[in-house]
């Protein structure tokens, strides 16, 4: 069932849905999520199941606010409060020791959990809401098969779990890849570390830290969309330098090879069907996952992208791709 989420009572409605242990299809300014209240662990039992997703890969808990972190945390660090106070409400996850006997499905029963807090103002209001009724906060992985192609419209969410899911739609995601996750578990003699990269680039992070970040290691936490191949369409993906995607273009043209084949590059080329990448890492960001559900409903059986450039700003853009790129092999 899609609702509008400026409707009040389908707020208030989704509010109670997630108060009565049920799924709820959430807009965020990163990604759709499939959301349950985090405090219940049948609730987001429920999550694990409709995704197909391992239990022991923990979700991120989204809260409204500092207060909502409060609950689920065994005690924020220093650096995470700094964080939170930067990027919160926004698109920043940072990852805390947990409080025992709390939220442990969430968390994948690991002792650390993620925290978010969104800044849609659908996500806001469903959170005020469901605060009301007693829910804290809600666990809210991308709404999404597990591995696939992260969700960026309401409709995607209804595409992949049916009708049958009340899903609050939004409109289209602003920021359209997932949260950046800074580890902060591990006390003051360890450095936080950057797990996974998303709009907020490392540079601002260590402007707000005054450190940099340390490189994630064998000791870090689990974390949501760090497995090496991820967010894949059912199209093969292929990751390639320009050089590399005008050569190969280049060779099959004329000759029927590229019968299917997409190309996302920013320069056109004449490939099936060829789709402009942005030269803005923001811009490219917000219509990623959209593009690539696309190119894969107009039937492409593989997608040729030109990788971004080696700059920090693309660092989202280009794990995203990198991990979409590693579920095929050559």
């Amino acid at each position: 069932m899609l609702l509008p989420g400026s409707d009040p009572a389908a707020v208030q409605a989704a509010a109670r849905r997630l108060a009565d242990g049920e799924l709820l299809g959430l807009p965020t300014e990163t990604v759709y999520g499939l959301a349950a209240r985090a405090d219940q662990d049948a609730a987001v039992a429920g999550i694990f199941a409709a995704k197909g997703r391992p239990s022991d890969h923990p979700l991120i808990v989204h809260v409204l606010d500092a207060d909502g972190a409060e609950p689920f945390a065994d005690h924020l660090p220093d650096v995470a409060r700094r964080l939170m106070d930067a990027f919160w409400p926004g698109p920043l996850t940072v990852i805390v020791p947990r409080r025992p006997g709390v939220a442990e499905a969430a968390a994948g029963g690991h002792a650390t959990i993620a925290l978010r807090a969104p800044a849609h103002p659908v996500a806001r209001a469903v959170l005020a809401a469901a605060r009301e009724l007693g829910v804290q906060g809600v666990a809210a992985p991308s709404a999404n098969r597990f591995g696939r192609v992260s969700p960026t419209l309401a409709h995607h969410v209804v595409e992949e779990f049916g009708a049958g899911l009340l899903v609050l739609d939004g409109g289209a995601c602003e920021v359209g890849i997932e949260s950046s996750i800074v580890d902060c578990s591990r006390g003051p003699a360890q450095r936080p570390t950057l797990l996974r990269p998303g709009l907020i680039g490392r540079d601002r992070i260590e402007a707000v830290l005054g450190e940099p970040l340390a490189e994630p290691d064998a000791t870090a936490p689990k974390a949501s969309g760090t497995l090496a191949a991820h967010y894949a369409p059912t199209a093969r993906v292929r990751l390639l330098s320009a050089e590399r995607l005008a050569l190969l273009v280049a060779s099959a043209a004329g000759g029927g090879a590229l019968e299917g084949v997409a190309v996302y590059s920013r320069a056109q080329l004449p490939a099936w069907r060829w789709q402009p990448l942005p030269p803005d890492p923001a811009a490219a960001a917000h219509e990623l996952f959209a593009v690539l559900r696309s190119l894969d409903a107009a039937g492409a059986r593989e997608i040729w992208v030109e990788a971004p450039p080696h700059d920090p700003a693309w660092d989202g853009v280009r794990d995203r791709l990198s991990r979409a790129a590693a579920a095929f092999t050559d």
